[in-house]
């Protein structure tokens, strides 16, 4: 089973600046298929995103720990928790998701793209 993993910097006071931060999560940010995330799922670890929020603008302030920014979109409810109902409409393949690892979360991003039928 694939492993999902990140190769994040580390994210002190002497980290990467936020532009370098930022391009690193661009280009860890992909498309993913539900059967990746389920065992994460099980454990707790995915956040669904909402659509309306750049995916890695949320991976960024979680990473920066931007409490306030963070804890205003929970409260909108566009952070939550992955809820069983949408897990299981993603298991039968009805969205296209990305996704973006921040230790010990998984970002997860339903996109407006219509779903890939296979």
């Amino acid at each position: 089973m694939t492993e999902i993993s990140s190769n994040l910097p580390a994210t002190g006071p002497e980290a990467v600046d936020d532009e370098t931060l930022y391009a690193e999560l661009v280009g860890q940010t992909a498309r993913i298929e539900w059967a990746e995330l389920e065992r994460f799922f099980a454990k707790g670890q995915i956040l669904k995103i909402a659509p309306t929020l750049d995916l890695v603008d949320v991976a960024m302030a979680i990473i920066r720990d931007r409490a306030e920014t963070v804890g205003t979109w929970q409260e909108a409810g566009e952070i939550d928790a992955l809820d069983t109902g949408t897990a299981r409409r993603w298991a039968a393949g009805e969205a296209t998701l990305w996704a973006v690892v921040t230790p010990p979360w998984i970002l997860v991003q339903e996109s407006d793209e219509a779903p890939v039928r296979h």
